[in-house]
């Protein structure tokens, strides 16, 4: 028997009730280990060794050991300008091989897509052997291009998957009136885009902020260092303070968490959108 919700018509049933329960005990797992981090964050060592007490020094060691201003700072660089180049290179891709249907577009598709299976510890050897030639390491540029590379197959599959569900006859019409394709993607394409661009925006900031692999290869100098890579080297110097790596990690999660909150609401817009059509 359900049970009736004051106010409300609807009727919560038994299997509503079990799949409520089961994604509040999944929500808890999740959560437990920011719970974790903020917990020993607000601990010092000696606190945190005993399980209890309450302090704010190991936020204090956090800036004195590392530059986390300057650091956060590399980061969103480093970010912004990736993101910024696999927009630009994922939504005019992405709308040729939607609309304009030239000669052997879907060979070149596939090639895309076949990028997206190639995994970046495959070619960041040959990468940081090349870079090197060209003087790129230790250079905020280098990193990008390689975040460019790994990230723009993706964001291009799914830039081509939502221009797919742009009505045909919106194109036409722009094309009769003497927009040509470029202006069509410009004036009409790109306006409707909107959630499709801020799901890119998504999921490529967060693993380009978190990585670690790509940025300790080729950024390793501490003036160029992004925030992941500082987090790294705090924690394989000989004694590690565990508080203070917490508190850093969950300064860590913020920037990320906030991309996600702003966005969230064109995600799944924009995951779907153009794969129904």
């Amino acid at each position: 028997m359900g049970v009736v919700v004051p106010g409300t018509k609807s009727v919560l049933s038994p299997s509503r009730i079990v799949i409520f329960a089961l994604l509040a005990v999944i929500s808890v797992i999740f959560m437990y280990p920011f719970y974790f981090m903020a917990i020993t964050s607000m601990r010092s060592s000696s606190q945190y060794e005993l399980g209890h007490g309450f302090s704010f020094a190991s936020w204090s060691q956090l800036f004195q050991s590392v530059p986390v201003g300057k650091e956060m700072l590399n980061s969103l660089l480093v970010c912004v300008v990736a993101i910024a180049i696999i927009l630009c290179l994922s939504s005019t891709a992405g709308f040729a091989l939607a609309k304009a249907h030239f000669r052997g577009h879907a060979f070149v598709f596939l090639g895309i897509v076949g990028g997206m299976m190639i995994p970046v510890q495959s070619i960041i050897i040959p990468e940081y052997v090349n870079f090197v030639h060209v003087h790129l390491i230790n250079n905020y540029l280098g990193a990008i291009l390689v975040y460019v590379a790994v990230g723009t197959p993706f964001a291009t599959f799914l830039m081509t998957t939502y221009f797919r569900g742009v009505p045909e006859e919106l194109v036409d019409a722009g094309l009769c009136d003497g927009l040509g394709y470029a202006g069509v993607f410009r004036r009409i394409a790109l306006p409707m885009a909107r959630p499709a661009l801020a799901t890119v925006v998504v999921l490529q900031f967060i693993p380009i902020w978190n990585d670690l692999l790509i940025g300790l290869l080729f950024l390793q100098e501490p003036n160029v260092r992004t925030f992941t890579v500082g987090l790294g080297v705090l924690a394989s110097s000989r004694v590690v303070n565990v508080p203070s790596l917490m508190a850093g990690s969950l300064l860590s999660t913020i920037p990320a968490a906030f991309v996600y909150v702003v966005f969230q609401r064109y995600l799944v817009t924009g995951l779907t959108l153009g794969s129904a059509k």
